[in-house]
């Protein structure tokens, strides 16, 4: 949620409204098309939602909570959002683990954001190490998923940017055309690119204007996500923690970078590579040499690092 995405050019066509507590985006080429392409992103996106919400007591997630220890049959796009968290937690190490719910809860995130940073600081309840993705059951044959007594799951940073993808490969596909989506910055583009491919500025909040962003980069095909410490935030007690959980402790990660940004052939093959950045803190530039991504990364004292090819940024 940390991308701002440059639509200035005169041929571009922009929608964007709330959803799924953050700013969705779709841009489009052909002006024609923008209704369409507003409309199929908004079906995406309730679609999401009901079927991944931790926050809708009607979600199908909800429903599988209410069944933990036992296996429960559920719709496709949940079990898609379950196997692709878990290929996640898979290629990460487990640094992106969706088993993070009742941590993340415990720090306090157990309602839509805007309700979290409004209520009174409260001290934590206490945290520990997560369950651990490895103990979730999938069975891709009877469609169903099992989770132990106890464990809930929070898919929303895989899931967002599923989101993203699917969104953005249904409207191409509607509209025949190329389209780029945004949810809070995670972006996603399908179908032929505009010429010299979709400007995208790199900063810590989807809203920077465009002139006041840090770089600006072009990409053609797939995903480039950004993740941040300091945008979905609030305090416990005399603390601001952040979304971003390290599952060996069930705290908020210590803030050594504060915005990584990364493309991938998709949007939640980006955003995979970004939270689980912030996740490895300084061992984050070792373990990024085995993913063929480029990314950008800045620590706290502000100094940018550029790896697997991120283009440089002009020194002044």
């Amino acid at each position: 949620m940390t991308s701002a995405v440059d639509v200035n050019e005169p041929v571009l066509t922009t929608r964007s409204f709330r959803a799924i507590g953050t700013t969705a985006t779709v841009v489009v080429q052909d002006p024609a098309a923008a209704d369409a392409a507003e409309h199929a992103l908004a079906a995406e996106l309730e679609a999401l939602d009901m079927a991944c919400s931790r926050f809708r007591e009607d979600s199908e997630l909800q429903m599988v909570h209410a069944n933990a220890g036992r296996s429960v049959e559920v719709g496709g796009l949940l079990f898609e959002a379950l196997e692709v968290a878990l290929n996640a937690a898979e290629r990460t190490g487990g640094a992106v683990d969706p088993t993070i719910g009742n941590a993340i809860a415990a720090l306090g995130y157990d309602a839509d954001l805007d309700e979290v940073q409004a209520r009174t600081a409260a001290p934590p309840q206490a945290l520990g190490p997560v369950a651990g993705y490895m103990h979730v059951q999938l069975n891709p044959r009877a469609r169903t998923v099992r989770i132990p007594r106890g464990v809930r799951l929070d898919l929303g940073s895989t899931a967002k940017a599923l989101g993203a993808d699917r969104a953005a490969a249904r409207i191409a596909g509607e509209v025949g055309d190329g389209v780029l989506v945004s949810l809070g910055g995670d972006v996603a583009v399908a179908g032929p690119p505009p010429a010299g491919g979709w400007a995208i500025g790199i900063a810590r909040e989807s809203s920077t204007p465009v002139g006041l962003v840090d770089q600006v980069v072009a990409i053609a095909h797939g995903g480039l996500a950004s993740s941040a410490t300091s945008v979905r935030a609030w305090h416990v007690g005399d603390r601001q923690v952040h979304h971003i959980v390290d599952p060996r402790t069930g705290d908020s990660v210590a803030p050594y970078w504060v915005l990584v940004s990364a493309t991938g052939t998709s949007c939640v093959e980006a955003n995979v590579v970004t939270t689980a950045s912030i996740v490895w803190g300084e061992q984050a530039l070792d373990r990024l040499a085995r993913f063929d991504q480029s990314v950008r990364l800045v620590r706290f004292d502000g100094k940018v690092f550029c790896v697997n090819g991120w283009p440089l940024e002009p020194t002044t």
